[in-house]
């Protein structure tokens, strides 16, 4: 036996090391060879000199299991009490004092006895890790949180022990333990996994080959997951830009128009044809926000996306080609798929190579797929040439036009012999701009035309003739043409932008404000409702549901909110209709809207729908109150009650036995204690009982209350009888002439004797508790003042709330529901009561009674005078 002092168990200890390494070894299935693979490890390890040990295995009674154990070093179970037996968990103090190189940890999502310092193994582990130690464990992958419910579908059994993914992947290694579903039940007949009462029953239910191959399945698919993460991380680690295919990866590039749906489903059909493709849907939005794609087709798109397995993706930049190459590299893409382009020949011709021809060039060995669809070369055309300017200054620019040419010709050709061509040209530019600037491009191309004629006819050389006789003139003369287009086009694009941008900002504000009434959720859909109607102008908005389970016509829909009137029984009784989803529609009655004010009213109706179910989830989060807060009630009345119905009964119990064992000769002496014992206790129980029952009728409402005229110092000196001997040194100072109260005169009995108790119980040893009494007004007061430690302020609500104790952590001076059931009481009267701070220290309790009106025969000859009576009781 030996013994080492401080200093030596100080040199003894393990050298300071980073955090463990955690390898995970995951399985379909019981019985594939998890736990096997994990003790081939740890002797592997052991052998090459690694300090092994083996911290927690469970062989399940499985022979080959327990042989694979062989030499390695075992660290002792720890026993844990639970319910009348003990427990083996792991012993985590031992394996942290023990402090290996490597812990084998069987059984990774394993729920630990209650009672331990963690609730699950996995959290064990965490600190072996923390430790420095490496850990080597396993799972099934059907303990796998993300996975349980997908489990419990295709075995019909639902697995109780989860460990979080996020645990599972942060682990250095996983490795898969893989066997086919033949060959595990093949294992299984062979009585190498469970014993043989038990084989049949697993290879009939849980071990059938369709179970074995969808949970095999899922155990590839979530690993494959896991391993691509990680070369994402090695290409990101190594600035690897180019397409590794490991696995295809289609991204469809989706613009909101029609075409998108056709796009997904031909995307989806591409990532189908490979095992575990994946599908991505991207859409580019312009970073100054001017122009965007219809909301609602996109949300629709989106949903679509999903149900077929994909994910959507929105990201920004000003150069859609590039900004999908991007993404798409950055994804890993094998495949992108883009639709023709819905330009007509025209456009093309004039703006250049569309998105599909710029992303082909620069897709380098990402593959292009081109599809077509309905829309093709007949979606966009030309852009209006209104431009962005009213109708009133296009007509003022065309007046201006027509008066501006005729003007500047008299003017120039009043000084033809001191100004040559080139200023007369400018002189014209001039006007031309000005024009551009008052009505726009039109105008602009009028004044251009005319001006080029007049100079032609009025100022180039043979004048007054329509031919031009040096080429020189005519070129200037074709300049001054494109210069004035270029000009007009510039001030009319410009006005454009600038009426897009101030559309642009007043619709987020919209869209902003809207958004918040939605997020503050009070009177949410209403107020959705009503700012649509204010905001396009219209006279009603109605949001139409159709329920579920109804036939689909016309004539099952009802109203879930509507804002103005009168408001739409139908869709089709609607001006304008926005489908939200395959059961909701926004109808707006009033006018027809433009497809610019339809793109931000798809929004709306997405907020309507948002706003609708924050609506009927606070519903029923405000219907469930009552049923939660009689649950927390039951709960907390069946943790409260247990002791304090036990001891009188065990009580009571015990004093009886003992009268009626015929063992022992009782004297009368002992008799009567026995007696007054089970007396005692049966009191005890009896209130207990009446407390109870008191507190469900006023939670019930059921509670009778008969309130009569009394006199408040003879109910409170009954009540200090009831609580003889400890109220003896209770203080009481109440006026003779106090008013008498209309109350229930046993009911308040009961609230002071609980009041005064539990002044009793606080108050420290030489300062009893006071009760003083005063009128004011049509109310009388009795306060309860101890100088107890008092409450604080900010729990004087809680001392309230039923089984309820502040300070106290059992259950053995009562339940909690004396100031509970007293409050309750004493407003059942027509009274309140209520805390407040004792000056110099402690807890008042003021209660405050309807004062009994005088009766009508009596008058008041003698003036009261204010002498207290003090008794000490």
């Amino acid at each position: 036996m030996s013994s080492e002092g401080p200093g030596d168990a100080l040199a003894a200890a393990p050298p300071a090391r980073g955090r463990g390494q955690l390898r995970i070894y995951l399985g379909s299935a019981a019985g594939v060879g998890k736990t096997f693979a994990m003790l081939n490890e740890g002797h592997r390890r052991r052998d090459r000199g690694t300090d092994v040990v083996l911290a927690f295995v469970e062989t399940h009674g499985r022979p080959h299991t327990a042989e694979q154990i062989g030499d390695l070093e075992v660290i002792p179970r720890r026993a844990v009490p639970y319910r009348g037996t003990f427990f083996e968990e792991m012993d985590t103090d031992a394996v942290l004092a023990r402090h290996p190189d490597i812990a084998l940890v069987d059984e990774f999502a394993h729920t630990n006895v209650p009672g331990s310092r963690n609730a699950k193994r996995w959290q064990d582990v965490a600190e072996l890790l923390d430790a420095g130690i490496d850990v080597i464990s396993n799972v099934n992958i059907q303990h796998l949180e993300s996975l349980n419910d997908v489990v419990e579908k295709i075995t019909g059994v639902p697995q109780r022990e989860t460990v979080p993914d996020a645990v599972v992947r942060t682990a250095d290694q996983v490795e898969l333990i893989d066997m086919t579903a033949e060959a595990l039940r093949r294992r299984m007949a062979h009585g190498n996994i469970y014993s043989a009462e038990k084989i049949d029953a697993a290879l009939t239910n849980y071990f059938r080959v369709g179970n074995l191959s969808a949970l095999r399945e899922l155990a590839l698919l979530w690993l494959a997951d896991k391993v691509d993460e990680g070369l994402q991380r090695y290409r990101q680690a190594h600035d690897i830009r180019g397409t590794w295919e490991a696995r295809e990866r289609v991204v469809v590039a989706l613009t909101g128009g029609p075409e998108g749906d056709t796009l997904i489903r031909r995307a989806a059909r591409i990532a189908a044809r490979s095992t575990g493709g994946d599908l991505l849907a991207v859409h580019v939005t312009r970073s100054d926000g001017l122009t965007g794609a219809n909301p609602a087709a996109l949300a629709s798109q989106r949903r679509l996306a999903e149900s077929l397995g994909g994910t959507y993706h929105q990201i920004v930049g000003d150069n859609v080609a590039d900004a999908l190459l991007t993404f798409a590299r950055a994804e890993n893409a094998t495949q992108l798929v883009l639709g023709v382009s819905r330009r007509g020949w025209l456009a093309a011709l004039l703006t250049g190579p569309g998105v599909s021809m710029r992303t082909v060039r620069g897709s380098g060995d990402i593959d292009v797929h081109i599809v077509t669809h309905s829309e093709a070369g007949c979606g966009r055309g030309l852009p209006r040439a209104s431009g962005g300017l009213t109708r009133k200054r296009r007509l003022a620019g065309c007046v201006l036009a027509a008066a501006l040419a005729p003007l500047l010709t008299l003017v120039l050709a009043s000084v033809r012999g001191h100004l040559n061509l080139t200023t007369n040209m400018l002189v014209f530019l001039a006007g031309v701009v000005a024009v551009a600037l008052v009505g726009g491009f039109i105008p602009a191309v009028l004044a251009a035309v005319v001006g080029s004629l007049l100079l032609n006819y009025y100022f180039t050389p043979p004048i007054h003739q329509w031919t031009i006789a040096q080429a020189n003139n005519a070129l200037a003369l074709v300049i001054f043409v494109a210069v004035a287009l270029a000009v007009s086009s510039v001030v009319d694009t410009a006005a454009r932008r600038t009426k897009q941008a101030a559309r642009a900002g007043a619709e987020s504000e919209l869209l902003a404000t809207t958004a918040g009434s939605v997020l503050r959720g009070q009177r949410a859909l209403s107020a959705v409702l009503e700012r649509v109607r204010e905001a396009f102008g219209m006279e009603s908005v109605t949001l139409l549901e159709q329920p579920a389970g109804q036939p689909k016509n016309s004539w099952s829909w009802v109203v879930a909110g509507a804002s103005g009137d009168p408001s739409v029984g139908r869709p089709e009784e609607a001006d304008v209709e926005v489908p939200v989803s395959d059961s909701l529609v926004l109808a707006l009655r009033g006018r027809a809207l433009p497809a610019s004010d339809r793109r931000v009213l798809g929004a709306f109706a997405a907020y309507a729908a948002v706003a609708l179910e924050q609506g009927r989830l606070a519903a029923a989060a405000e219907a469930a109150k009552p049923i939660a807060e009689a649950d927390r009630v039951r709960t907390a009345l069946l943790a409260a009650v247990s002791h304090d119905l036990r001891t009188p009964l065990a009580a009571a119990k015990a004093a009886v036995t003992s009268l009626r064992s015929r063992d022992i000769e009782w004297d009368e002496a002992d008799q009567g204690e026995l007696l007054a014992t089970a007396d005692e206790s049966l009191d005890k129980l009896a209130r207990l009982v009446d407390n109870l029952l008191d507190m469900s009728r006023l939670q019930a409402g059921a509670l009778a209350v008969f309130p009569r005229p009394a006199d408040l110092s003879e109910i409170v000196a009954r009540s200090l009888d009831d609580l003889e001997p400890a109220a003896r040194v209770v203080v009481v100072s109440i006026p003779d002439d106090l008013p008498e109260v209309a109350v229930d005169a046993a009911i308040l009995e009961r609230v002071i004797s609980n009041l005064t108790a539990n002044a009793l119980r606080y108050s420290p040893a030489g300062v009893p508790p006071t009760l003083t009494g005063s009128a004011l007004h049509d109310r009388v007061e009795l306060k309860i003042i101890d100088r107890g430690p008092g409450v604080p302020e900010d729990k004087w609500n809680h001392i309230f709330i039923p089984f309820q104790r502040m300070g106290d952590t059992d259950n053995t001076t009562g339940v909690g529901l004396g100031l509970a059931l007293s409050r309750g009481l004493t407003e059942a009267m027509g009274g309140t009561l209520e805390p407040d701070e004792t000056p110099g220290g402690g807890l008042t309790m003021t209660l405050s009674l309807p004062a009994a009106p005088p009766p009508a025969h009596a008058g008041r000859d003698e003036i009261g005078t204010d002498r207290d009576s003090e008794r000490t009781a």
